[in-house]
């Protein structure tokens, strides 16, 4: 059997956790025998069995879900001779959709987020965001199998597109391998960033994107204890705005506290493990999160997790055993923006005051996590249960 996956991240352009994602699975797959070619969008890559793809040159200059589409017409073509077809997230979704009607084979696309719960890409992409969710519409609607990464994704993938069949979207989850992702003590790492290892933080690992919640975490903040330090490992921004936004707050923070450090960029794995594991908690305030691989890789080091009890966030992290959730009642219009902000802001404040000042606590809510990510969320094992859903496409389709 060929699989040709159909990814905009991969290795070593990986923004987010789709990319993880399709990166770990397809090394998973290849180790357990599976043929696997891999089609990413850039620069070309030195792996075997990968190609990559640019924007053709005509479309320079077009709006960024147009040279999308370029992109993903450029993939078709070449996935003549592959069984399945596996695309993952909307850049990559149209591809296998064509692909599978031009060469008669089942096309299964992994949801990874969903536009219509992401409204605030249109500050991004402008007319494009139409363009998106008509993508992602038509991959879905056409697709022999959709793969949702957590029960809430799966929910949330049903009520938004109700056409689909319930039996086509099944749950695979996202992994972690727990031999890159592990504890690392470096006081060095700690110090060359600024971050005081006698003093208690609070972690935060993402892009600054509306979804990521970071300005709720920013003006939670100010109710810290004193001695906490907040370390924010953030970049990436999806827009200027949020971007000007974020840089407000955090300069409003440091007039009120010190320890507050701000990394922009994008730290080699060592370094991050270093501050994951330093962490006396790690925060994860999402207003939007499918499950959260960012949560996976701090309870992987042993911190313990404070997320939003929202999305597939309550699937990774059991509240009181390897972390907290805070509460949290969403605007039903798709933008995951909480009915009472100052309320998710206290709320999120008072879990993280809580884990804070228990130490002790927060160690062994940390060890519980590690123990978690590694007997449940392995990669190997998620390979098995993609394979057994490829088998189960195929032999439907014959």
């Amino acid at each position: 059997m060929r699989v040709d996956i159909v990814t905009k991240e991969y290795p070593p352009a990986i923004y987010g956790g789709a990319g993880v994602h399709a990166a770990e699975l397809v090394k998973a797959l290849r180790a357990d025998g599976t043929e696997v070619q891999v089609r990413a969008f850039g620069a070309p890559r030195d792996e075997a069995d990968t190609s990559a793809y640019d924007v053709p040159v005509e479309l320079d200059g077009a709006n960024p879900a147009i040279q999308t589409l370029g992109i993903d017409l450029e993939i078709v073509g070449d996935v003549a001779g592959a069984d399945v077809v596996h695309s993952h997230t909307w850049y990559a979704g149209f591809a296998g959709h064509v692909a599978g009607l031009l060469h008669g084979i089942p096309h299964i696309v992994t949801a990874h987020s969903l536009e219509p719960l992401r409204p605030w890409k249109a500050e991004q992409l402008g007319g494009g965001y139409a363009v998106s969710s008509f993508i992602e519409r038509t991959a879905f609607t056409g697709a022999a199998a959709v793969v949702a990464v957590s029960d809430g994704m799966r929910r949330d993938i049903l009520r938004c597109y109700p056409e689909l069949d319930p039996a086509k979207v099944r749950v695979i989850y996202n992994g972690i391998d727990v031999e890159q992702w592990h504890p690392v003590e470096d006081d060095a790492v700690l110090e060359r960033y600024g971050i005081d290892p006698a003093r208690p933080s609070v972690v935060f690992v993402g892009r600054i994107t509306r979804q990521k919640g970071l300005p709720y975490l920013l003006r939670a903040a100010h109710a810290l204890p004193a001695d906490v330090q907040l370390v924010l490992c953030a970049g990436a921004p999806d827009t200027p705005e949020i971007m000007d936004e974020v840089r407000g707050l955090v300069a409003e923070l440091r007039e009120s506290r010190d320890g507050v450090v701000w990394i922009e960029d994008m730290l080699p794995r060592h370094e991050l493990c270093a501050i994951l594991t330093s962490a006396t908690t790690f925060v994860c305030p999402s207003v939007y999160e499918p499950l959260g691989i960012v949560n996976l890789e701090a309870m992987a080091c042993g911190a313990a997790v404070v997320g939003t009890a929202t999305g597939g966030i309550p699937e990774v992290v059991q509240d009181g055993v390897t972390g907290r959730l805070v509460p949290i009642e969403q605007v039903q219009d798709g933008t995951g923006t909480p009915v009472d902000p100052e309320r998710y802001v206290a709320d999120l404040a008072a879990v993280l005051t809580e884990v804070v000042s228990d130490p002790e606590r927060a160690r062994s809510m940390g060890q519980a996590g590690r123990r978690r990510a590694t007997e449940r969320f392995s990669w190997a094992q998620i390979a098995t249960e993609t394979t057994a859903l490829y088998q189960d496409v195929l032999a439907a389709s014959r």
